[in-house]
């Protein structure tokens, strides 16, 4: 599109500021003005994707419906704006090096020295402008990981310096920093943020607007002394102070003015309020609420929540349409045994067991699953938690003796989760899982069905592992049944236990899917029996 709109969103002073919350704040507002907004993160890595990281090391890998493995901020770009991302969300400098030596190689340069400038900055543009020119967006929005300073994120930079130039009017910089509460001396510090912009100056880019996080109000003579220094109109100042829940930031941003500077300095018409009606009533029902739902999340990553971002966000968006707060306790898998379980997982309301791969913390995991199914426990288990569900269920209900996974045990004598016929030749672990979403269909009079309410539904995947349907009429007739199946491989996508109260395992990734303003059914209904128990 000739006139898409571009906004760049650097930080500065230190990172895990909240730029993809920045990004989709302002994003939000753009959208609830009637334009049509994405978002795209760069990010300054060398992995292709993300999906070969450790969570330890990125964080959760989110999964597009196109089967992309991306950063996680992807689900936030995605909550906020209840707009499917893709592949082209997500660019990292891998990608970038990968596509221009594959250029390289195949001839394209005619023979010419490829070069940071202009070929990696070349391919980075393109990039960018593909969601404007290919996918027809009003505005994209683009968040370039690390900070300001980094060696990684040079190239980056210098595209945006080179875009600025070529784009005038129809591209600006929104540049986040820091602005620190110093106890001992009772102040408010400005000069990292003066030396952030210092560092965008020397890049050759400067910031049309700055964003200052920060945990005290910013007085006016704080604002204008920034402004002053970093060349900033006043009015371009924007305060994002510390609140309660990041569904609070898009308002705090409203009433800052963010959006309406934006769109006076992209030349886009000041013209329509912003509708937020039903994103206040969310916000509304979550802070009014006064009752409690606990959730035991089980997994091995607990020490780091962002390992499960999307499951935590899903969680908060159900438990509030059910006039809920809820209340996570993260588990370590690796902590649980048979002597400790009941005494950790007891006075929950329900029990979620998390996703991963490889050996570790199953032990824990299968104990988690054992005390939920033998006492009756609302249950639902994720990907990993699915099929632990299921290998409980063959050892100690359908007595297999030594029942595993072949991704644990390439010896077991009952394989009840197998590797997928189409994963066996695979060689390369980058991008080569089932990715993306898949048709499940559902059976009726079951807990699956009754959740979405039809009897079909598309989910997002990512795994090498599925059930063995092999076994299928052995769990069936002890009393698991596969209650969603895909009606291409009739593989198990959903198996629940009719007879205990809520007790599900699905093989997808619902908690892809949950928005603020569209929560997934999986989650509102294992809350519900949660509530309910």
């Amino acid at each position: 599109m000739p006139d898409t709109r571009y906004i760049f969103v650097t930080g500065g002073v230190a990172s895990s500021l909240g730029k993809g919350i920045i990004s989709a704040s302002l994003a939000k507002l753009l959208q609830s003005r009637g334009y049509k907004v994405t978002i795209q993160k760069l990010d300054p890595y060398l992995n292709v994707d993300p999906g070969t990281l450790n969570p330890y090391e990125h964080g959760e890998c989110y999964v597009t419906e196109d089967g992309a493995e991306t950063d996680l901020d992807l689900g936030h770009y995605e909550r906020f704006l209840n707009v499917p991302t893709s592949q082209a969300n997500n660019v990292t400098t891998g990608r970038i090096y990968q596509n221009v030596i594959n250029k390289e190689r195949k001839g394209d340069y005619l023979g010419k020295t490829v070069q940071i400038i202009p070929h990696i900055t070349d391919e980075i543009k393109r990039n960018i402008k593909l969601l404007g020119t290919k996918h027809k967006f009003d505005v994209v929005i683009t968040e370039i990981g690390g900070t300001v300073g980094d060696i990684e994120s040079l190239p980056y930079i210098e595209a945006v310096r080179q875009l600025k130039w070529e784009l005038g009017s129809r591209a600006l910089v929104v540049h986040l920093t820091l602005v620190p509460f110093l106890n001992a001396s009772g102040e408010l510090k400005t000069k990292p943020t003066q030396h952030s912009v210092k560092a965008l100056l020397e890049a050759g880019v400067q910031p049309d607007v700055l964003v200052l996080r920060t945990e005290k109000d910013l007085g006016a003579d704080i604002r204008k002394k920034v402004a002053l220094f970093c060349n900033v109109n006043p009015r371009a100042v924007i305060q994002s102070i510390d609140v309660s829940t990041i569904y609070e930031v898009p308002v705090k941003m409203q009433e800052e003015g963010l959006d309406e500077i934006c769109m006076e300095k992209l030349d886009l018409p000041v013209n329509k309020t912003p509708d937020l009606k039903k994103w206040k009533n969310f916000l509304t029902k979550l802070k009014k609420a006064d009752k409690k739902v606990t959730i035991g999340l089980v997994g091995k990553y607990v020490e780091l929540a962002d390992a499960y971002k999307s499951i935590i966000e899903a969680l908060i968006h159900a438990a509030t349409y059910h006039d809920h707060k809820v209340d996570i306790k993260l588990i370590h898998s690796e902590s649980l045994t048979s002597e400790n379980v009941a005494e950790r997982l007891n006075g929950l309301d329900a029990i979620l067991v998390a996703p991963g791969f490889g050996n570790r913390g199953i032990d824990g995991k299968l104990e988690a699953v054992q005390y939920a199914r033998e006492n009756n426990k609302v249950f639902l288990g994720i990907c990993l938690g699915m099929q632990c569900a299921v290998i409980e269920y063959a050892r100690n209900v359908i007595k297999l003796d030594k029942a595993n996974s072949t991704e644990m045990d390439h010896s077991s004598p009952y394989p009840v989760i197998d590797l997928m016929e189409d994963q066996k030749n695979v060689t390369d672990m980058g991008g080569t899982m089932r990715l993306g979403a898949y048709e499940c269909k559902l059976k009726e009079n079951s807990a699956a069905y009754a959740a979405y309410g039809n009897d079909i539904t598309h989910e997002r995947h990512r795994h090498r592992y599925e059930f063995n349907n092999d076994f299928l009429s052995k769990f069936e007739e002890k009393g698991m049944i596969a209650s969603g199946c895909n009606p291409e491989t009739e593989l198990a996508e959903i198996v629940e236990v009719p007879e205990l109260k809520w007790f599900v395992g699905v093989q997808f990734h619902p908690e892809y899917s949950s928005t603020v303003l569209k929560p997934h059914p999986i989650f509102m209904a294992f809350i519900k029996a949660a509530i309910n128990k």
